[in-house]
């Protein structure tokens, strides 16, 4: 692998992605996100692309995973409060808080959606002004601050038993509900960590993401090490496609070989 592969400390995307396809056979561009805290700086990315119209955060990321586009935004590129505030783009003031918008709408009484926004994780306001997403390949944004990987549930759990091969443990993730994309790259940005969500309607309807796709959002650091444990599982006999082995088999000799 270690022509596959670079070190934590010198990030290759486009050889992550080629793992990547290469253990999981992805159907979606791996992209990689990425906040500044100044304008000029997001505007100096090569070959930026900056929205004619208004959009949700949810499109603005489809435009780089589904159309293969570097996208860079601010918050007066996007439709609302909701998609900036989670990506520290506008503060979590009282109107915010109050959930007064989706009252009716996603939640019974104004205190369980006041509740939801207060549950979400967002990046804290003040220090970034603009934000960038662009397929990982590219090497734009050298490197990004997370990855976002779409990838189908048999996908998903191979890419984080890689994660898990070494240094094992526990994963936890969240689930907000509406607004899953606090889970996703609000929870991985502000936190560090790798971060696994299910899609919301939001990033179906305006994102493009398909029915059986979940999503994870991962600092890069973490990328090599989920390719040595895609490989070694990969050689175990542990890879995907997962073949069926039949609900009316014996299940001894399939246990034997996977177990």
């Amino acid at each position: 692998m270690s022509d596959l592969i670079a070190k934590e400390s010198d990030f290759n995307g486009a050889a992550v992605v080629d793992g990547l396809n290469k253990f999981l056979r992805l159907r979606t561009t791996p992209i990689g996100m990425k906040l500044f805290e100044s304008l000029a700086d997001m505007e100096a990315i090569p070959r930026i692309r900056r929205p004619a119209h208004i959009h949700t955060t949810d499109q603005i990321v489809g435009q780089a995973c589904r159309n293969g586009w570097t996208v860079g935004i601010t918050a007066s590129d996007l439709v609302g409060a909701q998609c900036s505030t989670v990506l520290g783009l506008h503060p979590r003031d009282e109107d915010w808080l109050s959930g007064e918008q989706m009252t009716g709408v996603w939640f019974s009484k104004q205190e369980d959606a006041a509740a939801h926004q207060a549950a979400m994780d967002v990046v804290p306001f003040g220090k970034y002004e603009a934000m960038a997403v662009s397929p990982l390949a590219s090497g734009r944004l050298d490197p990004p601050d997370i990855c976002l990987i779409y990838a189908t549930p048999a996908q998903m759990i191979l890419f984080i038993n890689g994660l898990q091969w070494t240094g094992y443990k526990k994963l936890t993730f969240s689930c907000v509900g509406e607004s899953a994309c606090a889970d996703s790259w609000g929870r991985a940005l502000a936190c560090g960590e790798p971060s696994l969500s299910i899609p919301c309607f939001a990033e179906r309807r305006y994102g493009g993401v398909m029915e059986d796709e979940l999503l994870m959002a991962i600092p890069p650091s973490f990328l090599p090490k989920v390719l040595q444990g895609l490989d070694a599982l990969s050689q175990n006999g542990l890879r995907y496609p997962i073949p069926s082995y039949g609900v009316s088999n014996d299940a001894r000799p399939g246990m034997g070989v996977s177990y």
